[in-house]
């Protein structure tokens, strides 16, 4: 299959995926939410995000060097000298990683580190053959193990929980999730043999480039990790469990679509490098369904936060309500962040990308030191929220050295659709006898909404709304059984 065809299709598999992902993982967080306290959460959330901050050690850009390689020279070589370069830099990390909790961790949780760390070292022996998979576009087998890893994670967190195992609940699931990529990758069919290879040539232009990637990839993992970090060792486990769950329940609107599409289009990217307009084409085109859905998700939960905290979660979480709203600003313009991030990095200039997350660095610690100080768990949503609009604003201008694309056309229908929208589904509440209820008040909220923001797109992206219908029935094609399409 072409590239526009295995995009497609890998869309349907990713989206699919994401569909069953979502719905189980909501159901999975509502439970835990309801069964744990926001201290068990915060503890849970600080050790991840150290371990998770201090993987990029083990990473050294490998990921965007094979991308960037596999279409240029034999990919089964190219495997090898992968495989090869992250078991020697995990070993490295993992060594480390445990002296340092053992000398420097509070007793307490030092278990917790060590248990996440050996889960990760393992799992990232199970990067090669996914990246395999990303770089020809084949996404079936990636689709079936969010689906099982997903379900099988859930039914054991919300028992865990449920019978008082309180943070095992929230670590188990790793381990299982492990196993399972154990087992689709390298056990059932496997996608790749793991085998050990050091090619003179490919390692030095795998390390020459990804030393190109890695501080962006330092910095990348610094502005998703940092303020929870932050936020646990300045603001405590406690409001970390509530800034953590606002964080949580905010993003499930890019999950819905944009992780897929971001998966998907990253190898797309990859296939089009050397073609500017189809390469602009398709980065016009992910990134516009991204803003759209996303305005309108994220428009419904700003509008009905209150009532969906205290239907769904509970009363005791109501004290994360304005950093829940805040973060939903945030995830107004993040699904891009990436996809425009990957265009620069595919194209051979991943020092641009560097110097957008320096600045988004730079602009996130004053704010955490100056906001975050002085108004909480909110002063550090509005923290994240400076840091992104820098972020966004220089990657926009850098990638377009690379597509060619119109910030008018991409942003100006959804946003005028957002504004006229939540004011009017806002003053749909003086309507008599909507208050008073929570949810006959977040039902004529969304439903006014919805109405509103829909009709307007309508109006004034016909052309856009007719091409989207095409993509759609290009889509339902898709998943029709193709005898010559291979499992991977």
């Amino acid at each position: 299959m072409d590239v526009s065809r295995r995009s497609v299709t890998s869309s349907a598999y990713n989206i699919t995926a994401n569909i069953v992902q979502i719905i189980v993982n909501f159901g999975r967080s509502v439970a835990l939410a309801r069964l744990l306290g926001p201290d068990i959460f915060g503890v849970f959330v600080f050790a991840s995000s150290i371990v998770d901050l201090s993987q990029v050690l083990s990473d050294f850009g490998l990921k965007s060097a094979f991308l960037k390689q596999a279409t240029e020279s034999d990919q089964r070589e190219a495997a090898k000298v992968h495989f090869t370069l992250t078991a020697l830099l995990s070993a490295f990390w993992a060594i480390l990683m445990i002296a340092g909790v053992a000398l420097f961790a509070p007793p307490e949780i030092r278990w917790v580190f060590w248990f996440l760390t050996c889960t990760a070292f393992v799992f990232r022996l199970t990067h090669t053959p996914r990246i395999m998979l990303t770089s020809r576009v084949e996404f079936r087998r990636l689709a079936l193990l969010e689906i099982i890893s997903s379900i099988i994670g859930a039914v054991i967190a919300i028992g865990l929980a449920w019978y008082g195992f309180g943070l095992l609940s929230l670590l188990v699931p790793k381990a299982v999730t492990l196993l399972i990529a154990v087992v689709i990758f390298y056990v059932i069919r496997p996608v790749w043999r793991p085998q050990l290879g050091w090619n003179r040539p490919l390692v030095r232009q795998f390390l020459s480039f990804g030393s190109r990637v890695y501080v962006s990839q330092i910095l990348l993992q610094a502005l998703d990790r940092l303020d929870d970090i932050w936020t646990g060792a300045v603001l405590g486990a406690t409001s970390l469990g509530y800034y953590s769950r606002a964080y949580k329940f905010a993003t499930y609107p890019r999950i819905i679509l944009s992780k897929p599409l971001s998966s998907v289009a990253e190898g797309t990217y990859a296939q089009l490098k050397n073609n500017r307009k189809q390469l602009s084409q398709a980065f016009f085109r992910v990134n516009a369904l991204l803003v759209r859905s996303n305005f309108m998700l994220s428009g419904i939960l700003i509008l009905i936060a209150p009532e969906f905290i205290r239907i769904v979660l509970g009363v005791k979480w109501m004290p994360m309500l304005e950093a829940f709203r805040l973060m939903l600003l945030y995830t107004l313009l993040d699904p891009i962040k990436l996809t425009v991030a990957n265009v620069i990095t595919i194209s051979g200039a991943p020092e641009k990308v560097r110097l957008a997350r320096f600045l988004q660095l730079i602009v996130m610690i004053v704010g955490l030191i100056t906001l975050g100080q002085a108004f909480g768990i909110s002063g550090v949503a509005l923290a994240v929220n400076l840091m992104l609009v820098v972020g966004i604003s220089v990657l926009l201008w850098q990638v377009r050295e690379f597509v060619d694309f119109s910030l008018i056309k991409l942003f100006a229908a959804p946003a005028l659709a957002l504004f006229i929208g939540l004011l009017l589904a806002r003053l749909s509440i003086t309507i008599p006898g909507v208050l008073g209820s929570d949810w006959r008040t977040a039902g004529v909220k969304i439903i006014v909404f919805i109405v509103v923001y829909t009709g307007l797109l309508t109006l004034l992206e016909r052309r856009n709304i007719l091409m989207l219908f095409g993509m759609l029935r290009h889509l339902r094609v898709s998943l029709k059984p193709d005898q010559n399409e291979r499992l991977e």
